[in-house]
This record gives C-alpha cells, structure tokens and sequence, in this order.
C-alpha cells in the first residue's frame, strides 16, 4: 500500500486537500465547508480522474492504481479547526508556546517558522502519546 500525502489547508471560504507530489499524472484537488468535506470532494476527484482515463480507452497510470493510505498533512489553522477540542491556550502554555502568537497562527493573522511548526508538532505528538497511554 502505497502512501500519499494529502495537503490540507484553510482558505477564505474553503479548505482545499490536494495531492501535491504522490500522483504526478493528474492533479488531485479537493474543497469543501469542513476538512471532512475537502477530503471527500478530494477522494471523488481521485476516482473521477481514474473513471476518465479508462473511459478514454487509455491506460490507466501507474501513479493512480493500487491500493493507496492518505497521510493528512495539516496547515496549523485547519488543524486547530479540526481538532477544536485542543484548547489553544492551554496548548500554548505545556509547550513552551505563546498563547498570543499560536492564535494568531490558528488564525492566519502570523505564520509559523519552520521551528515553531516543529514545536506544535511534538507537542501534539507528545499529547496523542499520552492519550494513548490513558486508561480508565
């Protein structure tokens, strides 16, 4: 199974999921309301591309058969969206973040380097870790 990288971003309006380097053959872009509704308009415009090359008689691409897992790579205003259970400010403090600065970043008002991405990163890996290690 291969894997490919599913680019998630909050525009405007919209929140786009695009394939931008997996499948070199068509580009693959989807938008919706929600992340939820990106990623399907996404997974439709996948399949689209496939039925049109195969009602064109042309053979199918390689880059566009097999079996393929979606990695979601958010930007951090679709991720905080998504997953709005993160509550920012509390967030910010256990990871060594200003509070002020990760809302603007969830905002889009301020844009995080590369080495703030990272930090938001591990602390969101650091967190799933622990959820997974809770029991009840």
């Amino acid at each position: 199974m291969r894997k490919i990288t599913v680019i998630i971003e909050k525009g405007t309006d919209l929140y786009s999921a695009y394939i931008p380097d997996d499948i070199k053959s068509v580009f693959i872009n989807g938008q919706g309301n929600s992340i939820s509704a990106a990623i399907e308009d996404m997974k439709t415009a996948l399949e689209e591309a496939k039925d049109s090359f195969i009602e064109r008689g042309k053979p199918l691409p390689e880059d566009l058969t097999g079996e393929m897992k979606f990695e979601l790579k958010y930007d951090i205003a679709s991720l905080f969206d998504h997953f709005d259970e993160i509550n920012i400010s509390s967030f910010a403090r256990k990871n060594g973040i200003n509070e002020s600065l990760l809302r603007k970043y969830r905002n889009r008002l301020a844009f995080a380097s590369e080495r703030q991405r990272k930090k938001i990163e591990t602390g969101l890996h650091g967190l799933g870790k622990a959820l997974c290690e809770a029991t009840l």
